[in-house]
């Protein structure tokens, strides 16, 4: 009697299931902290901050969801190259990414400023990311 194989085939499906709620779960903290951050008398720090490093971990997590075969450790790689480029793409200026960086969704997703600070920020956030995807159960399947 041959055994079935979906085991190998659900665990990845489950595991981006797992970490797309987990984006979502943090995608809400990180409006809700933008949003009501600074009415609820929330110091600024806070605010950016905590912004940025809810949007690294939503990286990290996303990255999760498309890639579920790699490890935490490439998934945190990768994450973290997404991160760099986006705040290094701070730098670059013509109309169209400018005007994209005007509205809510592009200051969300790409952000306005340069800081080095962002870049702690994300680092700190990957690494919670780490931490929420181990806490979760998540196992690399091989």
């Amino acid at each position: 009697m041959q055994q079935a194989q979906p085991v190998k085939a659900i665990a990845p499906l489950r595991t981006s299931l797992i970490r797309a709620g987990l984006a979502l779960a943090v995608i809400a903290c990180g409006l809700s902290l933008r949003w009501y951050g600074f009415p609820l008398g929330l110091p600024a720090f806070v605010v950016k901050y905590g912004g940025s490093l809810l949007w690294a971990t939503m990286v990290f997590l996303l990255v999760g969801v498309l890639l579920p075969r790699l490890s935490r450790t490439q998934i945190a790689a990768i994450a973290m190259a997404i991160a760099v480029m986006v705040e290094f793409s701070r730098l670059v200026h013509m109309p169209w990414l400018d005007a994209f960086r005007l509205t809510a969704a592009g200051a969300l997703l790409l952000g306005r400023i340069f800081s080095l600070w962002n870049l702690a920020a994300y680092a700190i956030g990957i690494a919670f990311g780490v931490w929420i995807d181990r806490l979760a159960g998540m196992r690399r399947v091989d």
